[in-house]
């Protein structure tokens, strides 16, 4: 009987056997080692700016006529912001308004205020800031004042001065001489104290203000 004719073999079965030793991959080749980056140096100390300088003095036109017509009345002459200020004697702002107003022709009053310096001996600083329609300028007077000491009114030179002279004597205690009818615009006139004196307790009411009109104990 003839021999059955053997199946075909695959290709790999015509490779030897293995003898069980794996094959071990070639080394990768090695990257040559980088150089080391140095530290990045450290930023130097910023050096501390200077001080904003805010005042001034000032030596201009303006400043120089004030002084040739009011002399040591005028105490100072700065500049603040770009804005000039003089700051002038109690004793001769009457005057000095009215120059303002007639020959500098500062002619509004744009605002009048105070500012309490409780240590000082000229305790308080009266803030006037005018405006010249005609020159486009402002101006800034100060006028320092003793805790009893009274200014004369800016009512004749500028009417709206009557508010805003009423409002300081209301918050502040100050009195202006020559005003019209000087009595509190905020405050009742029956209120004791000055709220914007920095004496003022600001979390203390008039007491006995509020429990005879409102029938309330303060802070209640």
């Amino acid at each position: 009987m003839a021999d059955e004719s053997k199946p075909p073999q695959s290709p790999d079965s015509a490779k030897p056997e293995s003898t069980g030793a794996s094959a071990t991959p070639p080394e990768a080749p090695k990257s040559p080692t980088a150089p080391s980056t140095p530290a990045a140096p450290k930023p130097a100390a910023t050096a501390a700016k200077p001080p904003v300088v805010l005042q001034v003095p000032l030596d201009n036109d303006l400043t120089r006529r004030y002084r040739e017509r009011f002399g040591a009345a005028i105490l100072d002459a700065l500049e603040d912001r770009k804005q000039p200020y003089l700051v002038i004697d109690a004793a001769q702002l009457a005057e000095i308004a009215r120059y303002s107003r007639d020959e500098e022709k500062f002619d509004l009053l744009e605002d009048y205020t105070a500012v309490d310096w409780p240590r000082r001996t000229k305790r308080f600083d009266l803030v006037a800031n005018l405006y010249s329609f005609r020159h486009n300028l402002r101006l800034r007077l100060k006028i320092p004042l003793a805790a009893n000491e009274e200014a004369a009114s800016l009512v004749p030179a500028w009417p709206v001065a009557n508010w805003l002279e009423r409002e300081i004597f209301d918050m502040f205690g100050i009195r202006f001489t020559g005003h019209p009818d000087l009595k509190r615009i905020l405050l009742p006139e029956e209120w004791q104290g000055h709220p914007l004196r920095k004496d003022y307790d600001i979390l203390k009411q008039d007491d006995a203000w509020v429990r005879e009109n409102l029938g309330i104990e303060s802070g209640q």
